[in-house]
């Protein structure tokens, strides 16, 4: 009774142990934002060892409040993307500074937090159209597949057609094709655990082919003082920052209501009307993450796709989501230890988890062209762009535009039609 009042944990659904497994697995396939993340940021000038601790504590907060006031199985980070957003454009493209940029995620998550209490997140979610929040789960499926595919080395850059095999007699990448089999393997078997099994073998069998690093145990957390609450606020009311605040709030919203809707749709946790349960709460854990990672110096904080690792792995409870936050906090004083695990070895999972994700696929009604075209450019779109927001956006005009000038102007909600609207604006802006 006390693990169903704190976590939300229904025995029926999971157990403790199923839920520590799952915490653990969703934490292993975004560890690698605790050497990424640093690095971009560390291109603006920023400290980088601060920003690791950062990117640790902005990580911890809100996946324990998801844990424990969501009651959701959803971990948080800041986000790969926003972060690109961040660094490259912020302060490279328009030459401000990082403590401009910081000041423009703190109006974000605080305009978030006002979003959330006044339940208008909530209402935009009700505003998407079945067969796109059907769609949804499966863009995203795809989009996880895509960036595993990626980390694995067997998609790679080309100048040409964008994207081409990679070097397959690479021993990283001969290395993820081995984990691939091997997951797939203790999948096929119904093995308890077969995502982080398999990330552990795989890690291991990296050592003697020189892919997996082991360097080092413990380290002291860097402090985040050179960071930390450095706002600049001469620039609050201008034009740009304005512009700023917008597209992040833009990108994080949908991106936020794509993978809320997507992993819930795989855990199964919807309501009859096809909407997450608890979103406000979820909605709410994001807002506030976003505005405590700009006042410890970090990008904007979102839910993470990599969430579905853990609800593939059983995690139905917050007890994952806090299970996965401790792991982060261990990050502190053990940093070395888990940042040798190589994205080799974490790169299978992302891949077999999007095969998971692809289920969703049959709920969509494919003859019917007015609901298939749209979910099908919602699908496609978001690996293609590299954005789930943008897929989500792309879906929704095509869904309008479709239904508009086919005569069904009437099917379309006065919500649907301000959200289209919305989605033009940004890309006019």
């Amino acid at each position: 009774m006390t693990l169903e009042k704190i976590f939300g944990l229904d025995r029926k659904m999971t157990n403790v142990r199923t839920e520590i497994v799952a915490g653990i697995t969703t934490f292993l396939t975004m560890a690698y934002i605790l050497a990424v993340h640093p690095d971009i940021l560390g291109s603006t000038g920023m400290d980088r060892g601060a920003v690791f601790t950062t990117t640790v504590l902005a990580s911890v907060i809100p996946t324990l409040l998801m844990g424990l006031y969501a009651k959701l199985p959803f971990a948080l980070a800041p986000c790969m993307g926003l972060n690109a957003f961040f660094a490259y454009t912020v302060c490279g493209k328009m030459g401000y500074s990082w403590e401009f940029a910081l000041t423009a995620v703190l109006i974000e998550g605080l305009i978030f937090i006002l979003l959330t209490v006044t339940n208008l997140r909530e209402k935009i979610v009700h505003a998407l159209p079945r067969c796109l929040r059907e769609s949804i789960s499966v863009g995203i499926g795809l989009f996880i597949a895509f960036i595993g595919l990626q980390n694995s080395g067997l998609v790679v850059g080309h100048e040409k057609t964008l994207v081409e095999l990679g070097d397959v007699g690479a021993p990283a990448t001969i290395l993820s094709v081995l984990g691939l089999i091997i997951t797939s393997i203790l999948l096929v078997k119904r093995v308890k655990g077969a995502l982080l099994i398999g990330i552990l073998l795989t890690a291991v069998i990296g050592v003697p082919m020189g892919v997996t690093k082991f360097i080092g145990v413990v380290s002291t957390p860097p402090s985040i003082e050179p960071i930390f609450c450095k706002f600049e606020w001469g620039h609050i009311l201008s034009k740009d920052m304005f512009i700023v605040v917008f597209t992040l709030l833009f990108i994080d919203l949908f991106d936020t209501i794509g993978t809320l809707i997507g992993v819930s749709a795989k855990a199964d946790m919807l309501d009859k009307d096809g909407n997450p349960i608890r979103i406000r709460q979820a909605f709410m854990c994001d807002a506030i993450g976003t505005t405590a990672g700009a006042m410890l110096g970090t990008s904007t904080v979102g839910t993470y796709v990599e969430s579905a690792a853990g609800v593939s792995e059983g995690g139905r409870s917050g007890l994952t989501a806090v299970v996965t936050a401790c792991c982060f906090l261990l990050c502190l004083f053990f940093a070395p230890l888990f940042l040798s695990l190589p994205s080799s070895a974490t790169a299978p999972v992302l891949i077999l988890v999007g095969v998971m994700m692809m289920s969703g696929v049959s709920k969509i009604d494919f003859t019917n062209y007015i609901e298939a075209i749209p979910a099908f450019i919602c699908i496609i779109m978001m690996p293609l762009t590299y954005s789930i927001s943008d897929g989500i956006i792309f879906g929704v005009l095509s869904y309008v535009a479709i239904n508009l000038f086919s005569g069904n102007y009437r099917k379309i909600s006065i919500s649907t039609y301000v959200l289209a609207a919305l989605f033009l604006l940004k890309f006019l802006l």
